[in-house]
C-alpha cells in the first residue's frame, strides 16, 4: 500500500518484502526527526494490531519523500498484514501536522534483516540463525545454531550437539535467520 498526496491507492504484489539494510541498534545513526516522530505515533497502533514496529525511515527518493514502516511478527509478514497496518496507521500520520510524506509504505523488514534486539532473538527462538562475531571464539567467527532466546543484553544459542553458547549482544557483529534452500 502506498499513499501519494494523501490519496491511498493499492499496489498488490505477490509478497510484501523490501530490502532492509541496517546496523546494530547501538551503532545505528539516529532516525531523522520525522521518522522518529512517525515511529512514536505508529508504534502503539501497530502493537495494538499484534505486530512489532521494528523500524521507520523517511527518505528522499526520485519519486518524492517516502515514509516506510517496517513491521514484523513471529511467522513473518504478508501483504494482508501490510494492508491492515497501512489502513490503521494512515489516519494517524494524516493527523500529524509535521509529517507529510509524498508516499507512505508498510513493509516486512525482509528475511535477511539482522537480529538486533532481545525482542528479535525471542521472536525467532527455536529457529536457526547464522551468526558472525566481532572476535573469534575458539578460532571461529561464524557459526549456525538454534536461537534459544535472549534476556537482558545476552542471547543464547544451541548447537546440533546440544551445547549452549550465551553471548553478549555487543559481541555479535551480525545475526540473521538461517535460510535453507
Amino acid at each position: 500500500y502506498k499513499r501519494q498526496h494523501k490519496r491511498v491507492f493499492i499496489e498488490r504484489t505477490a509478497f510484501c518484502v523490501s530490502v532492509f539494510c541496517c546496523k546494530r541498534r547501538n551503532k545505528l545513526a539516529k532516525r531523522s526527526k520525522v521518522a522518529q516522530e512517525a515511529f512514536e505515533l505508529a508504534e502503539p497502533v501497530v502493537a495494538g494490531l499484534g505486530f512489532d514496529l521494528v523500524d521507520c525511515s523517511y527518505v528522499k527518493e526520485a519519486r518524492g519523500m517516502v515514509l516506510t514502516l517496517y513491521i514484523d511478527k513471529k511467522g513473518g509478514i504478508g501483504i494482508d498484514d501490510c494492508e491492515t497496518v497501512s489502513r490503521a496507521v494512515d489516519p494517524v500520520i494524516d493527523a500529524s501536522a509535521s509529517i507529510d510524506p509524498d508516499f507512505f509504505e508498510v513493509s516486512s523488514p525482509g528475511l535477511t534483516r539482522p537480529l538486533e534486539t532481545e525482542k528479535d532473538y525471542n521472536r525467532y527462538s527455536g529457529e536457526k540463525a547464522d551468526v558472525t562475531l566481532y572476535k573469534p571464539l575458539e578460532g571461529k567467527k561464524n557459526f549456525t545454531a538454534v536461537i534459544k532466546g535472549a534476556e537482558g543484553d545476552k542471547a543464547t544459542f544451541v548447537f546440533d550437539n546440544g551445547e549452549e553458547l550465551t553471548l553478549a549482544l555487543e559481541e555479535i557483529a551480525k545475526a540473521v535467520r538461517h535460510i535453507e534452500f
